[in-house]
């Protein structure tokens, strides 16, 4: 908002009156009548955010739509009609990627046109809906993960010991993922917490300024059990995975020193050495996705112990980290999956990352696409 010019000289009535109007402006004021009463008393202190502030939110978040949107609809896509990568482990990445899709989806085109508003426009329901999908695809996608590393520490692990993983039991877990994450989204639609207002006036998430006990402990439990506990969990399959795959690879140096040989690479060690590419790459993108939500977490406990004033600029990038967690994992998968990137160039020659491989690099054996997959001869 640009500062009123100088006056000079005694203010006029009219003068003195624009100048209070001006000067009580908040971010609050264009806010229709029929949410007022879901927009927190502690974003009355704040002027309105610049129309630069809402062009650039909409403009990154239309870029991120269109990335995500084609990244994860190419993920699904390939994941789901290529024989080769029809197996129970990538089911969970098709979760994933359908999680992340969504994300965009449903959260890209309001955003948009809200910032173009500057204010929230669809009224009360669409708002907690809103504030609902946001919550389930991120819900969705941190625990689909969480199933992804699971799957990798029970055969790099356990090895041959390891159950194989089915289909059947692939959609168990999947199906677990859904409800454990409605269970928590669908809480605050009746009455544990609440979908409001983000300090833009353009998005809508929970509510984490409400002192109340009912509201505070939802954002406790929330955040145990959508982002302390995976995250426990996460930190205990890739520690003993990373723990295994070190012995691992000591053994082999040892064992060729002793045999006095550069190395004991093989066709029998191609499946071992798929794993651990993968499991590098969900490393990866379970890094980028905590590195995503972890602002937007520190902004609720911030309004919980009111340990520093929140801001409306600082809840956009706050909703602009979260939300490019969707952009991350298709761009991921893509680049170190072989197999999904060759069918991508099958399909798409013009979306596809193509690195040229040495017939004696390893990385060719990344074609055992899952940890249950048979490598290819």
């Amino acid at each position: 908002m640009k500062n009123p010019p100088a006056i000079i000289g005694p203010l006029s009535p009219q003068a003195l009156t624009w100048t209070i109007s001006v000067a009580n402006l908040t971010v609050v004021d264009r806010v229709p009548a029929e949410m007022l009463h879901l927009v927190d008393t502690h974003w009355y202190q704040f002027p309105p955010l610049e129309t630069k502030w809402h062009a650039a939110l909409a403009t990154t978040i239309g870029l991120l739509a269109l990335i995500s949107i084609v990244g994860n609809g190419c993920v699904i896509l390939i994941f789901s009609s290529t024989k080769g990568l029809r197996t129970p482990s990538n089911l969970m990445v098709i979760n994933l990627a359908f999680a992340d899709f969504m994300m965009m989806f449903t959260m890209a085109p309001p955003l948009i046109i809200n910032s173009y508003h500057e204010t929230w426009v669809f009224g009360p329901l669409m708002c907690e809906i809103y504030g609902m999908f946001g919550s389930l695809s991120g819900c969705v996608s941190i625990w689909s993960m969480t199933m992804i590393a699971f799957d990798r520490y029970n055969v790099i692990v356990k090895g041959l010991a390891a159950k194989p993983l089915t289909y059947v039991g692939s959609v168990m877990r999947i199906l677990f993922v859904w409800v454990n994450s409605l269970v928590w989204t669908l809480a605050p639609l009746f009455g544990w917490n609440r979908y409001v207002p983000e300090g833009n006036m353009s998005a809508c998430g929970t509510d984490y300024l409400s002192k109340d006990w009912i509201s505070v402990s939802y954002i406790y439990a929330y955040s145990v059990f959508v982002y302390w506990l995976p995250l426990l969990l996460i930190i205990y399959c890739y520690s003993y995975i990373l723990k295994a795959v070190s012995a691992h690879e000591r053994n082999m140096r040892e064992q060729a020193k002793k045999m006095n040989v550069a190395s004991l690479r093989s066709t029998d060690a191609s499946k071992t050495n798929a794993e651990i590419k993968l499991a590098k790459v969900a490393l990866v993108t379970i890094t980028l996705w905590f590195m995503a939500w972890t602002p937007y977490l520190v902004i609720n406990y911030a309004g919980i112990f009111v340990s520093s004033p929140i801001s409306p600029l600082q809840t956009i990038w706050g909703s602009v980290f979260a939300k490019a967690n969707a952009v991350y994992n298709p761009i991921v998968y893509g680049i170190s999956h072989p197999k999904y990137r060759a069918a991508l160039h099958e399909r798409f020659p013009s979306l596809a990352f193509r690195r040229k491989v040495d017939s004696t690099d390893q990385s060719s054996i990344a074609s055992c696409a899952t940890a249950a997959d048979q490598c290819e001869t």
